[in-house]
């Protein structure tokens, strides 16, 4: 049993199947990464596993539990973060600031946005705010106004963000998406040392192979809904199933 399973979900949008009894189970504290070309149902996947959307059959199980219908701030409480394409931070808040937030949430979901000078006072939370800063080597940039950042640095601070409702899974939706690649590779080099210095199991939804090839342990490969292939990086290159699907024709 893997800390996440899927089983036997289908999920239609009108008369388009955009899954297709799919089954998959990730393993806890490895990296898995589920790839296919446009339109194979990835993010309709991915909202299922948060919860956002309720597939017309099967079951999505989180550490034996059902996301299935629960807020976001229940998905967050289960254990579970998730980095989006484009990162979700406040710009008009300092990087510090942004990485408060989280961790004065409520349990119910709000945030306890005390005036700054109250939230001073809130030393613990400050210190853990700014070791998350420091995990993701924005320590230095703690001042900042997060609209000031480069996406590079943006995606770090969504990381400390994440990091900060300390998930035991990590949902990554394209985390390198829009990069240059000198940026890209620096995402790469934060998440291998985020999961050293961390016991956190990430499922990563991406494009460029070059992310997928140096994260991933398990790669699940779907098209057109269906899972084709599930493996190892290695056994994945140059697999016949996983040509056509992207090329159109089995080499």
């Amino acid at each position: 049993m893997g800390i996440l399973e899927v089983k036997n979900v289908n999920k239609r949008f009108g008369g388009l199947q955009a899954l297709g009894d799919v089954n998959l189970s990730i393993a806890e504290n490895s990296v898995h990464a589920i790839i296919g070309p446009n339109g194979a149902g990835k993010s309709t996947l991915l909202n299922c596993l948060v919860g956002k959307l309720i597939p017309d059959t099967g079951s999505v199980m989180f550490d034996g539990q059902s996301v299935l219908g629960r807020k976001p701030h229940e998905i967050n409480q289960m254990g579970i973060s998730r980095v989006f394409q484009t990162p979700e931070i406040f710009g008009d808040l300092s990087v510090l600031e942004n990485v408060l937030i989280p961790c004065f949430a409520k349990r119910d979901g709000s945030f306890r946005m005390h005036a700054l000078e109250s939230v001073s006072r809130e030393v613990d939370m400050i210190d853990q705010a700014e070791q998350m800063l420091l995990d993701v080597n924005m320590a230095e940039k703690k001042d900042m106004h997060a609209a000031s950042l480069s996406r590079g640095d943006k995606r770090r601070l969504e990381m400390a963000m994440c990091l900060a409702q300390q998930p035991r899974l990590l949902l990554l939706d394209e985390p390198t998406a829009g990069m240059a690649r000198a940026d890209t590779n620096n995402t790469i080099d934060l998440l291998k040392e985020i999961k050293e210095k961390r016991d956190i199991t990430m499922a990563i939804i991406e494009h460029d192979m070059h992310v997928v090839f140096s994260l991933a342990e398990r790669i699940t490969v779907l098209a057109q809904g269906t899972p084709l292939v599930e493996d190892t990086p290695d056994n994945i290159k140059g697999h016949p199933k996983v040509r056509e699907a992207y090329l159109g024709e089995a080499h």
